[in-house]
């Protein structure tokens, strides 16, 4: 395959022309499972984030000023196409980003429903009517468009955490650039570009741009003409980020979703069987590179020595392979840093004292699961976020414990809380320091409609919904005074 929907797959879309980038750099991007080579893609320069962005302020005016109804349809067809097109994306996202097929028809389906609910958008940005203190006079608050938004997107679900901020962020008013991944530049950077601009998207309302952080990272987020950068990614590179988006230029916006340490919480009353069986799933779909990713699993003493048997058996039946083929659910490692990162890791829990309860082949960028037990606190496998098919479990003595330990770590994105007792559960979920607790089910979980986002070191902002609505606005207040 040598394009999408007639695109090379070299192409960058700078402020409307689909072209190669003025950088002398020219970055590979290949399949991690078996080296082939899918494009060699010229880099963008600087001078092309600067083209890219004075295109987008020139013409977002006009498409925030589009009457609603046209905006909303030109949204819900750009959730069209992602159907219509599902075959080829899933291809692409199998061969770049080592998406098994299952992960990679969960994340053709999650884009599409976020769009599908960005499209309802336009008709809800509500703005209000206060009273005044002052006689003859009326407060109006209107919501409107920040402008132009800059997002950086990141390598493991590439498609949908583009358009979880691109289609939000057109719906409501604003030009967007777009900054893909290196390992992803086509999933990440050009089928977004593609679906929109093919859905009627005006010329430079959406841009997207291939090119080394080292040469355009720092200006793509300091350029005085984004409003907000909305960034996805590591908590380090999210705190440079924002550090630059407030003290590198004029102050911007930033909404930051970041690192995870996801918990999950096995209570002496649960459902162990369930509890297992999810635990594996949670753990090691799509080779654990998802920020909500189990990271760690925290059982009651009661149930330690049974939890551990079942979750065992429920790993070891784990197909690991090729990601085409459909068995399969864990595929390769992303690239050779992460994976060398991986090795590291699994070398440093065994360092520590973690016991190795179940260690899987290492065969090229393919690593089968890994289970640790008898993980304490003070492991690095238990404090950092793991990113990749390796988990421990830890012993708790009681609830509380559990609760302590699953507060332990700086991150607070998901976790999970496992009891026949839901109502229990929930009040236990509250306790957790964590943007999102779900009970009785995954810690990877998203829907379109419902707030997702972190606390602690997990991030600033909220996405999908009402609270994409928020983000993507501004609230602006004109006072009338009538006498």
């Amino acid at each position: 395959m040598s394009n999408f929907s007639g695109i090379e797959l070299n192409q960058q879309l700078i402020a409307g022309t689909w072209r190669d980038g003025n950088s002398d750099r020219v970055a590979k991007t290949s399949n991690p499972y078996d080296d082939s080579v899918l494009a060699e893609i010229q880099q963008a320069s600087a001078a092309d984030v600067d083209e890219t962005y004075e295109a987008a302020k020139k013409a977002q005016p006009a498409w925030a000023e589009m009457a609603p109804a046209k905006r909303s349809a030109i949204i819900y067809k750009a959730a069209e196409l992602l159907e219509e097109k599902r075959e080829e994306i899933v291809d692409l996202l199998i061969r770049e980003s080592g998406s098994t097929r299952g992960k990679a028809n969960l994340e053709v389906t999650l884009a599409a429903n976020i769009t599908r609910e960005s499209a309802s958008f336009p008709a809800r940005m509500h703005g209000r009517i206060s009273p005044s203190n002052f006689p003859g006079k009326e407060n109006r608050v209107y919501r409107v468009a920040k402008g132009v938004v800059g997002v950086i997107s990141p390598w493991n679900f590439p498609l949908h955490l583009s358009i979880r901020s691109v289609a939000p962020a057109l719906a409501l008013g604003n030009a967007v650039v777009l900054k893909a991944a290196s390992d992803t530049p086509i999933t990440g950077g050009l089928i977004p570009a593609r679906i929109f601009e093919e859905a009627g998207v005006p010329a430079g309302v959406i841009s997207n741009l291939s090119g080394a952080g080292s040469e355009i990272g720092d200006h793509f987020v300091t350029h005085p003409v984004p409003k907000l950068i909305s960034f996805t990614g590591s908590t380090p590179v999210g705190r440079r980020v924002g550090e630059l988006a407030i003290n590198g230029g004029p102050m911007k916006n930033v909404s930051l979703e970041l690192g995870g340490n996801a918990p999950l919480v096995v209570l002496a009353d649960a459902d162990v069987d369930k509890a297992a069986q999810d635990a594996a799933m949670g753990s090691f779909l799509h080779q654990g590179q998802i920020c909500m990713a189990v990271n760690r699993v925290i059982v009651d003493g009661s149930i330690y020595d049974e939890f551990v048997e079942k979750f065992l058996d429920a790993v070891r039946a784990i197909p690991v392979g090729n990601p085409e083929e459909d068995k399969n659910v864990v595929g390769p490692i992303i690239n050779d840093s992460q994976l060398d990162g991986l090795k590291k890791k699994i070398a440093q829990a065994k360092d520590e004292g973690a016991t190795v309860a179940l260690e899987g082949p290492i065969n090229g960028r393919l690593v089968s699961p890994h289970v640790f037990t008898d993980v304490t606190r003070d492991m690095e496998i238990a404090r950092e976020e793991i990113f990749g098919p390796l988990i421990g479990v830890m012993k708790a003595n009681d609830e509380d414990h559990a609760i302590e330990l699953a507060n332990d770590p700086e991150f607070g994105l998901s976790a999970a809380v496992y009891s026949r007792d839901i109502d229990h559960a929930s009040q236990v979920g509250l306790r957790i320091e964590s943007g999102m607790v779900h009970i009785n089910d995954l810690t990877v979980n998203d829907e379109a409609h419902v707030m997702f986002g972190g606390l602690k070191n997990s991030g600033l902002g909220r996405f999908n919904g009402d609270w994409a609505i928020e983000e993507f606005t501004d609230d602006r207040w004109i006072g009338v005074k009538r006498s």
